[in-house]
């Protein structure tokens, strides 16, 4: 256990800023033989990417997890500064306790600081004592005062649900934990405890549940009691299961993240962490978007009236629609402009218009009805568990809006008036407040809501603004005007930055803009590594249009057409016309390259209202894929017709997604035939989506049944380490470098290799520096990416050689965890 020695706390001391305090108190841990000199560096490293104020003027400096061979001998040090040095903005600190320890040895001592912290005036005493014995004494434990008298908590009794866990990770319940813990619980309406030995603690207190002292192995009761009690209790049990965001796999992320594009802060720094929307890096003030206020009648006398007036917003808002739908599809391509095609299709739900013609006839206005209707439908479609489904939410949210600016009372408009350029910060942005940005006036923008998978992060990439979504509701306690540099490639914001990291990235920004223009001048010539080998760099697209900008783009193909974005967004399945029309189109743009075209992969939801399929509590789990159109002949046949006619234009391969048996995959090819036979056509080679484990186990059995493989990263990573990637604990986790993958992968080329097949790669993987040459080296033969990636992929495999990629591979498959593949370099 770790001991505080007496010599070991200086008083009265002299520190300018937080760098110099944290230095003075390494150094004492260096004289005591505690740390090598180096691990000073990691305190101040540790800093970058977490907030070590503990809180009333205590701060709690300790280096990343990685640098832990510098300790010699566990052991902490307390510094005191009268006067006060600046932790973070607004946070002043006074005593400084600098730990060095290698696993769970610091919970005492802190759990003694956490009994103290809300004792003022035992704070104030020790902070201007001149007895090093006081202090001495309360982070002992040994002082009358340093620890409230026991007070009777919540007892098992008082909770109707409970259960109980143990804290996975090697540190016990540290600050990180327990402020992913809090940060959970705060999400929920229940009332959450924790019991630990004798001791209970709220849930949504970071102060209280660092007072339980739970250690490594600790064993906790999770107690709830409340309206959602049941979600509460799953949620916060699975993710105590996970680790809580164990420090050691989010220290070496940070490795990861600085490894993107070669830069991170040098200086400390606040920094607060999203998820990468859009890549690029972004500096200058932020500045909050303000949305409008809209203000409706709740009753009207009229109905009569009213529905005219619905009508006539809903005309208004097509034909705006229509307008911006004309000047995106000039300015940035069909591609883009879809989302807002989708838009006029939603006004054309007959269902919703008739269910707002209902709430009218009870006596409430056209307004009113009609936000009833499209909130309802918005919370349902953000309950949802298809990542691709619940970020429609947004988009009904804005069509909704749209119409109801002309239906309001009163709307109150927040006019943009920054006049320099900003990185724009809001709780969510809808596509149309997305397309109306002006690259020259916005750097960049960060929400705390949204995922990587909605429209907002599309348009963002493809106007090559940097972004961030789910950055949490700490965005918003940001002033205006705060000078921020937006890190859209790793997902951080990082706040007041010291001058030399802005010049720093400023550099990098120039670096990274000529290497683009390298890439670009380069894009159409072929990947051919250093010995000669080369590999296939084609595009995943979803619509006609984006075709003729994967060539222009220098990819070699198609490697995934999804074509689930022909079906999403509309009240019914698009015809076997329109879809023949749409791959037509694709196979003229491409010019005779490969096109390969994924068969309808969604999830069966009520809110797709042609599917007529049951709610389904995990539509990861459910009728999603090639078992919903097996279940619907009526979606899948005209399907096949369609890809079938239009093969007579260019090359197209079929794959079928989600394929986890092989009576799935002869049950498609079977339904295939048929069609085929019908038209009176010739066959088309075959394959299938590796995503699932027991597609794996299954890859010499399917191999023998189709032309390729295409393995899915994204979905296979989640199945195999059983992690949501949109998860807002797990995300992180979600590495699809984790050995536990790429063995899967090596599993799946061998069998592929046996049976003269080759393997392709379409997840987010593929356009990893690191992802591409392990990939490579695996033996994967064809990277499908994003068409803005085509250039840089290709650029990078020029550079390396195969051997040195099958070198990096066979280290990454001995590898125990993602962090270390990351850490691996080609040879």
């Amino acid at each position: 256990m770790m001991k505080l020695e007496s010599n070991n706390v200086q008083l009265h001391v002299e520190a300018g800023d937080k760098i110099e305090a944290i230095r003075k108190v390494g150094e004492m841990l260096v004289e005591s033989g505690n740390i090598k000199p180096a691990y000073i560096e990691s305190m101040l490293n540790r800093e970058k990417v977490a907030n070590t104020f503990l809180g009333n003027g205590i701060a709690i400096p300790h280096g990343l997890p990685k640098d832990r061979e510098s300790i010699i001998r566990t052991g902490i040090a307390v510094m005191q500064i009268p006067a006060g040095v600046e932790w973070n903005p607004g946070e002043i600190v006074f005593l400084i306790v600098g730990i060095a320890a290698r696993s769970d040895e610091h919970i005492e001592i802190l759990t003694n600081l956490t009994h103290i912290l809300d004792n003022e005036k035992l704070i104030q005493k020790l902070s201007s004592t001149d007895d090093a014995e006081d202090i001495y004494s309360c982070l002992s434990g040994r002082r009358e005062g340093s620890q409230p008298p026991a007070e009777r908590g919540p007892t098992l009794q008082d909770f109707e649900k409970s259960v109980e866990v143990k804290i996975q990770g090697a540190h016990g319940l540290h600050a990180r934990p327990a402020t992913a813990f809090v940060e959970l619980a705060k999400q929920f309406k229940a009332s959450v405890h924790v019991r630990h030995k004798e001791s209970v603690a709220d849930g949504k207190s970071l102060v209280s549940l660092l007072k339980l002292g739970a250690g490594e192995n600790a064993s906790l009761r999770i107690m709830v009691s409340g309206e959602d009690e049941d979600e509460a209790l799953k949620a916060i049990e699975a993710a105590v299961l996970a680790g809580l965001e164990d420090e050691t796999e989010a220290a070496d992320e940070v490795q990861l993240d600085a490894a993107d594009h070669g830069w991170s802060p040098s200086e400390p720094t606040i920094t607060i962490q999203g998820l990468s929307a859009s890549s690029g890096l972004a500096i200058g003030p932020l500045w909050h978007f303000k949305k409008s206020k809209i203000v409706v009648a709740s009753t009207a006398k009229y109905p009569a009236i009213e529905e005219n007036l619905l009508h006539e917003a809903i005309a208004t808002a097509q034909s705006e629609l229509e307008q911006i739908h004309r000047e995106v599809k000039a300015q940035s391509g069909a591609g883009k402009a879809a989302i807002f095609k989708a838009h006029i299709e939603f006004l054309n739900d007959e269902e919703m218009i008739a269910e707002t013609h209902a709430l009218i006839k009870k006596g409430h206005s056209a307004g009113w009805s009609w936000q009833k209707v499209i909130g309802e439908r918005v919370e349902d479609m953000a309950q949802l568990d298809d990542p691709v489904l619940r970020g429609r939410a947004t988009d009904i949210n804005d069509v909704g809006s749209r119409v109801l600016r002309h239906l309001a009372e009163v709307v109150e408009d927040t006019p943009f008036t920054a006049e320099t350029p900003v990185i724009l910060v809001a709780e969510d942005l809808m596509p149309s407040d997305t397309v109306n940005l002006d690259p020259r006036k916005i750097l960049g923008f960060c929400t705390t809501a949204g995922g990587p998978t909605s429209h907002t992060a599309i348009i963002a990439r493809s106007l090559g603004i940097p972004a961030i979504v789910g950055a949490g509701p700490a965005l918003l306690n940001q002033e205006n005007g705060t000078e921020v540099i937006l890190d859209g490639t790793t997902g951080n914001l990082y706040i007041h930055p010291h001058e030399s990291d802005i010049k720093a990235a400023q550099n990098i920004q120039a670096m990274l803009a000529d290497q683009r223009n390298s890439e670009h001048q380069t894009r159409f010539e072929p990947a051919i590594m250093t010995d000669g080998h080369r590999m296939e760099v084609v595009a995943n697209i979803a619509t006609a249009s984006e075709a003729e900008q994967a060539v222009n783009g220098g990819a070699e193909g198609v490697g995934l057409m999804r074509t689930e974005f022909l079906f999403l967004d509309r009240s019914e399945a698009p015809t076997e016309e329109e879809q023949y029309q749409a791959y037509s189109q694709m196979t003229k743009a491409l010019g005779g390259l490969p096109l390969i075209i994924r068969t309808l992969d969604v999830g069966g939801d009520k809110n797709l209202p042609y599917l007529q399929l049951p709610p389904e509590d995990a539509s990861f789990m459910g009728i999603r894929g090639i078992r919903l159109c097996l279940a619907k002949p009526e979606l899948f046949r005209p399907q096949l017709r369609a890809i079938y006619r239009a093969a007579e234009h260019g090359p197209i391969k079929i794959m079928f997604p989600m394929i986890s048996t092989l009576e799935d995959l002869n049950a498609a090819k079977d339904m295939a035939e048929g069609v085929r036979r019908e038209l009176g056509v010739a066959e088309l080679p075959f394959g299938v989506m590796i995503e699932v484990p027991s597609a794996v186990m299954l890859a010499r059995e399917l191999a023998a049944e189709v032309d390729f493989f295409s393995i899915g990263t994204n979905d296979l990573t989640q199945y195999t380490l059983a992690m949501d990637r949109l998860h807002p604990l797990l995300a992180r986790q979600a590495d699809a470098l984790h050995p536990a993958v790429l063995r899967m992968i090596n599993l799946t080329v061998s069998a592929a290799e046996e049976a003269g097949i080759w393997v392709g790669v379409c997840g987010g993987i593929a356009a990893d520096p690191q992802g591409a040459a392990i990939l490579t080296g695996l033996g994967v033969k064809e990277l499908s990416v994003s068409i803005p990636s085509v250039a840089a992929v290709k650029a990078q495999l020029r550079k390396l050689s195969q051997a040195g990629a099958k070198s990096m591979a066979q280290r990454a498959l001995a590898c125990r965890n993602a962090a270390e593949v990351r850490r691996l370099s080609i040879a």
